[in-house]
């Protein structure tokens, strides 16, 4: 039986460096086969922003215009976060931005036609854990600003829903971290949404409980 492609075994583990910073994590995220959506996308969408941010966001995975450009939140939906931020008093400029999954996902009925975003699997989430951990491990963000659904089943488990949790500071264990995290609606749901307006101040009002969050620090236990 020949060994299976790199592809096939659902996990990027083996394409992660050790003690890597994040220039070169990102060097070896572009070669990543940890999966199959390597295949159609463009390339590696790896994280950016502030290496010391206080404030780490994570998204679903990137979008067209983010699979054409090669870095996050650029698109549309990255635009409306960016406002956000600002009106909820948190500087998108020391923020780090990431996705759960690196490469876009799509489908296209024919060549030339629109790429249309599709849903990573739970599996494909999975895959591509080990990038986000590395990334968690070397920014230490006091916060992370989970943006819907998907990103919260990656970090969360596939119970989570965004809805029961949105705008509320959670205290959980993160690949092997304790963090403190702020879940929301991801902002391409904003875009989409019939009242643009009442979805976009909801978006704020959650990103506002972030941004008060990172003023209270947690208190950290003594030994007595």
């Amino acid at each position: 039986m020949s060994p299976k492609a790199p592809e096939d075994q659902y996990t990027a583990e083996p394409f992660v460096p050790d003690g890597a910073d994040l220039p070169a994590l990102r060097r070896a995220a572009a070669g990543c086969h940890g999966c199959p959506l390597h295949r159609e996308a463009t390339q590696t969408v790896f994280g950016a922003g502030d290496t010391h941010a206080r404030v780490m966001l994570v998204g679903e995975q990137p979008g067209d215009q983010e699979d054409r450009q090669g870095r996050p939140f650029v698109g549309p939906a990255g635009k409306l976060l960016d406002r956000a931020l600002a009106e909820a008093g948190i500087d998108p400029a020391h923020a780090y931005v990431t996705n759960a999954v690196k490469h876009f996902k799509f489908t296209q009925a024919e060549p030339r036609k629109r790429r249309i975003h599709k849903a990573p699997s739970l599996r494909e989430m999975t895959a591509c854990g080990p990038w986000l951990a590395a990334e968690l491990a070397l920014v230490e963000p006091e916060l992370i600003v989970i943006l819907g659904a998907t990103a919260g089943k990656a970090l969360l488990g596939s119970s989570f829903r965004v809805g029961q949790v949105r705008g509320t500071v959670l205290e959980e264990e993160i690949h092997g971290r304790p963090e403190r995290l702020v879940p929301t609606v991801h902002p391409s749901s904003v875009l989409r949404a019939d009242d643009r307006e009442q979805a976009y101040q909801g978006l704020v009002a959650d990103l506002k409980v972030a941004a008060r969050a990172l003023t209270r620090k947690p208190e950290r236990k003594t030994n007595a």
